[in-house]
């Protein structure tokens, strides 16, 4: 671990990130632009129990794709491995539509704490959730909280300090088709022992998803011949938008049913 440690916040627009980012760093932060785009770069320092923590707020943002700067600024910094621990902000009324973005956290395999926030916007519909569920179904601590009253706040700072220290973080299990899964395996064993700048599954995924900014990437490393065979047979036969959707609809449906297993709504 850095001798500063590095917390990310990562969120939807509207999901309460930046007050949470307040919240952490009070008056201690500063304001510029990623290097090379015009985007907004926000950083703090948080101090809890005689430690300094780094605290960036990334830009809000619904995917981690690469049609935007500003998913394309938030994407690259999760894969520079910068951050010790990422706080996935959520709003709870929206659990659902936001679980989307953890889905894809999840899948570059980092460590991730979800805060789910403005909960008792949610409580006031009568929203409730089963924390323990919706833990267990994304592998990461789920706390409660209120960013604006300063709510769950050290319970939030105490998850993300242990989520550190953990090994192995959660790589969900996503209900791909068969052929997709099939797929992303096979190119996951081309992967697997290559030098590369980005997780293996995660890299496997966005091959066989056809995303362009990562193959362009990949096209500019020395990689080993048989590597760049084994790609291009694979896009002889399926063009790069093949089974894009598939995994879209892979992770909408695993969204779709952490939320319906983990959240309590009135009619129930």
């Amino acid at each position: 671990m850095k001798a500063e440690p590095c917390i990310a916040l990562v969120g939807n627009p509207n999901s309460g990130k930046t007050t949470l980012f307040n919240r952490l760093t009070g008056a201690s932060q500063h304001v510029g632009n990623w290097p090379g785009v015009a985007v907004e770069k926000k950083e703090g320092t948080l101090e809890y129990e005689g430690v300094l923590y780094r605290v960036v707020d990334l830009p809000g943002i619904y995917s981690l794709g690469a049609f935007s700067e500003d998913e394309i600024v938030a994407r690259d910094y999760i894969l520079s491995d910068d951050a010790d621990v990422i706080i996935n902000v959520i709003e709870a009324s929206n659990l659902e539509r936001n679980l989307y973005l953890t889905t894809q956290l999840l899948e570059m395999g980092r460590k991730v704490v979800i805060a789910l926030n403005m909960v008792d916007e949610a409580e006031r519909k009568q929203i409730r959730f089963d924390l323990a569920k919706l833990s267990a179904l994304t592998g990461t601590p789920v706390v409660k909280t209120v960013a604006l009253r300063g709510e769950g706040i050290e319970e939030l700072i105490r998850a993300a300090i242990d989520t550190m220290g953990k090994r192995d973080p959660f790589f969900p299990s996503l209900p791909y088709k068969p052929a997709v899964a099939h797929h992303i395996d096979h190119m996951e064993e081309l992967l697997a022992d290559i030098p590369l700048p980005y997780p293996v599954r995660w890299t496997a995924i966005k091959m066989v998803e056809g995303d362009s900014h990562v193959l362009d990437k990949l096209q500019t490393l020395s990689l080993p011949d048989s590597l760049m065979e084994g790609i291009e047979e694979f896009f002889q036969y399926h063009s790069r938008d093949s089974f894009e959707l598939d995994i879209i609809d892979s992770r909408y449906s695993f969204a779709h049913q952490v939320a319906g297993q983990s959240v309590i709504r009135p009619e129930e």
